[in-house]
């Protein structure tokens, strides 16, 4: 069975998804502020976590900026009371998969959790890797000094490894499966979310700016991911 931890401290939201979840086929754990919930992610190692921006003790973005920084893959999505862009940004930013705006309807929710958890299973070597059992080498996408491997689920730009969340790395994956060829943000967002995704195509443009900021394409825009204005992006 599956272990979701959910951070929150709002008891009517933590007993809400609490009993969704159950009713879901999940295991669910519950922390009721930042510093037990960093723990309980740490000791508990969870298959994946729901995290509340506005926490005591620690907010959701040290926690996930922390966990990130320690190497865990665990897919994140955060719940957000707000339903401003720098909420999403932030959050992306430092490293979640996911975000979902409060107040938010369990279906979605649930089809949001089900969706990264399939993506997650799809790439069986970055659980091996989240749990210190390494990656195998595999063949991977060559694109000048960057390569893509989709077997061991990793990145490297000219010999380095480049850290990517699962949203991001699924994102350059499609963009260079289809090399050439321009994907509308529709298409993206079908393609990388999994599901038809309640929410604004500005998602993959925020996706986009953090993967050109880790491939140190922000001052060379075209170099490995393109804009085509009014329409989507292309690796040319």
């Amino acid at each position: 069975m599956q272990k979701i931890l959910i951070i929150e401290d709002e008891p009517n939201i933590r007993e809400l998804v609490l009993y969704n979840l159950s009713q879901n086929g999940y295991e669910g754990l519950a922390a009721e502020d930042g510093l037990q919930g960093l723990a309980m992610a740490r000791s508990e190692k969870p298959d994946l976590i729901l995290l509340d921006i506005m926490l005591p003790g620690k907010n959701g973005y040290d926690i996930c900026r922390e966990l990130r920084a320690e190497g865990s893959k665990t897919p994140i999505i955060m719940l957000t009371a707000k339903n401003e862009e720098i909420d999403k940004v932030l959050g992306l930013e430092f490293g979640a998969d996911d975000y979902i705006s409060k107040p938010f309807g369990i279906r979605e929710l649930i089809a949001r959790i089900k969706a990264v958890l399939r993506r997650y299973e799809s790439n069986p070597e970055q659980e091996a890797s989240a749990n210190g059992q390494g990656t195998p080498a595999g063949a991977g996408i060559v694109i000048g000094d960057l390569v893509i491997n989709s077997d061991s689920h990793e990145v490297r730009l000219a010999g380095r490894p480049v850290e990517l969340t699962l949203k991001e790395f699924d994102l350059l994956r499609i963009l260079a499966e289809n090399r050439g060829r321009v994907m509308t943000r529709d298409q993206l967002l079908d393609k990388v979310w999994g599901f038809e995704y309640i929410g604004e195509t500005r998602t993959v443009d925020v996706h986009v700016r953090y993967l050109r900021k880790k491939l140190g394409d922000e001052d060379n825009e075209g170099k490995y991911i393109q804009t085509v204005r009014g329409i989507g992006y292309k690796m040319p």
